[in-house]
């Protein structure tokens, strides 16, 4: 008699890839950050495609290595990593655990949606970015770049702290 055996649901290994930090905000997990797109079985082999916050993002190698590792320690012997870079990653697809992770650390989370409704263009208007530290709302942008390409250069007028601030995108 053959023994069946089950292969875990997409849920589970959405558990175990909540394990794999980003390399640039360890804060935040891959899923959290919502780089994880779509997780299916071929056969015996666990497609999991993820989408870069960019084009160039320099830690997809070491997100990927995140991922077979934290995969073949729950036994996942046979992986397929894809990387998707359509539909483009948007900040619109980090969780609310992951936002409130940023604040937690110090970061100002997006303060609005990247995209409109329509999904077709960008909002023009200039959201109020609260300072991750004190919580005032009376900041001012001292840069559009900031550590990293994904976040702005803040100031808050309250209480004199600079502050990152995750650009929406």
């Amino acid at each position: 008699m053959n023994a069946i055996i089950q292969r875990p649901s997409v849920d589970q290994l959405m558990q175990w890839l909540a394990e794999v930090s980003d390399p640039e905000i360890p804060v935040l997990s891959i899923v959290d950050l919502g780089l994880v797109r779509h997780i299916a079985w071929d056969g015996d082999t666990c497609a999991v495609t993820i989408t870069p916050t960019y084009s160039g993002c320099p830690a997809m190698q070491e997100i990927s290595a995140g991922i077979r590792q934290v995969l073949s320690s729950h036994g996942i012997e046979h992986l397929l990593i894809r990387t998707s870079l359509s539909p483009a990653w948007t900040t619109d697809w980090m969780s609310q655990k992951g936002r409130d992770a940023l604040l937690g650390y110090g970061i100002a989370p997006p303060a609005e949606k990247a995209i409109d409704i329509s999904g077709l263009t960008r909002k023009k208007t200039a959201a109020v970015v609260a300072c991750p530290l004190c919580g005032s709302s009376h900041t001012r942008a001292i840069s559009h770049f900031g550590s990293t390409s994904c976040k702005a250069l803040y100031r808050c007028q309250t209480c004199g702290e600079p502050f990152d601030y995750f650009k929406p995108h």
